[in-house]
């Protein structure tokens, strides 16, 4: 089948190429994002393949389904960009990528989580500068920490594993709770008000969904332990930016690791460092010494882009063939 790749980089060609030589279908790769302004390079391709921030909503479906488009593969967990009603609506399939590698996700919270209570990022730029002064360095252990994990899927339950090994006790919040999970993860379930009250760290693995939007607000931001620190690797969207700006400046938060953001849309992944960052509000995210945040770069590992390659053209070929879809993503 011919496959229109979109918003693809270096590393996508790389890894889809290679994965693609067993199941010979036609790749196309167009660095574009895939939205209504770029539909058209659709055109003769029967198949598309978007990234998390590509905009597939009902027109962009509508454009697609009269180009002769039957399937969108995404390459990624998050499906909120795409309008499933819609894709039903057209007779186009969705499919995903839940379970490409969580711990490469899971281990990049501790990439952040690290670098924030060690301060590492700080103590590096210091040596390269000549200063090996300790003052303002001081951090804190992991060990005996309370770790508290919102959303107990497979990237979560990576999560608690690691957190485990660093001697945390693990709490965790999840629509699913049931004892048995309980005892195979090592956690205990708790409400979202208690896991809030009483954890030093929190981590967020939920889907963006209507629910779960901006779950991290105002509210929850109050009610978390004071100092707490948070972690997001999951979708920008369940942190109302806003809050959590008057969150640090307050005090009330110690710190925050972000790989995602909630609106990273056309600034993730591009260098713009010949431009002046036009996002008021990221721009001061960036000026505080206890926030750390990379591009949306969790997924990055060799393994996570080879499974995540596979599981994309398996899916392309389970359709090709008329078999049963892998992930098929529903309304």
């Amino acid at each position: 089948m011919r496959i229109a790749v979109f918003d693809s980089k270096k590393y996508d060609k790389a890894s889809l190429s290679q994965a693609n030589l067993p199941h010979r279908h036609e790749l196309v790769f167009f660095e574009d994002r895939l939205n209504i302004q770029t539909a058209a390079l659709a055109s003769g391709f029967e198949v598309v393949c978007p990234f998390v921030n590509d905009r597939v909503d009902a027109a962009t479906l509508e454009q697609l389904a009269k180009l002769g488009v039957k399937l969108v593969a995404l390459r990624c967990a998050g499906f909120n960009g795409v309008d499933l009603n819609a894709a039903a609506k057209y007779g186009i399939s969705v499919t995903r990528v839940p379970a490409y590698s969580p711990e490469a996700v899971a281990e990049h919270v501790f990439a952040l989580l690290l670098t924030l209570v060690r301060k590492t990022h700080r103590a590096y730029n210091r040596v390269r500068d000549g200063n090996f002064s300790l003052d303002g360095l001081v951090g804190f252990n992991l060990h005996g920490r309370t770790f508290g994990v919102i959303g107990a899927g497979k990237i979560g339950a990576a999560t608690m594993s690691i957190a485990h090994g660093f001697g945390c006790r693990v709490l965790a919040f999840d629509r699913n709770p049931t004892a048995e999970r309980a005892a195979e993860m090592g956690c205990e379930f708790v409400s979202l008000p208690e896991l809030l009250a009483q954890s030093d760290i929190i981590s967020l693995h939920t889907p963006l969904t209507p629910e779960t939007k901006h779950l991290i607000n105002a509210n929850t931001l109050a009610g978390m332990k004071h100092g707490a620190v948070v972690i997001n690797t999951s979708r920008g969207g369940l942190i109302d930016t806003n809050a959590l700006l008057d969150a640090l400046k307050s005090g009330q938060v110690g710190g925050v690791g972000l790989d995602v953001y909630e609106y990273e849309e056309g600034v993730f992944f591009e260098d713009l460092s010949g431009f002046a960052l036009e996002d008021d509000t990221l721009a001061r995210l960036t000026t505080f010494p206890n926030v750390m945040i990379t591009s949306h770069q969790g997924f990055l590992t060799t393994e996570a882009l080879e499974n995540i390659a596979e599981a994309v053209l398996c899916e392309v070929s389970a359709f090709a063939h008329g078999k049963p879809l892998i992930n098929p993503v529903t309304v």
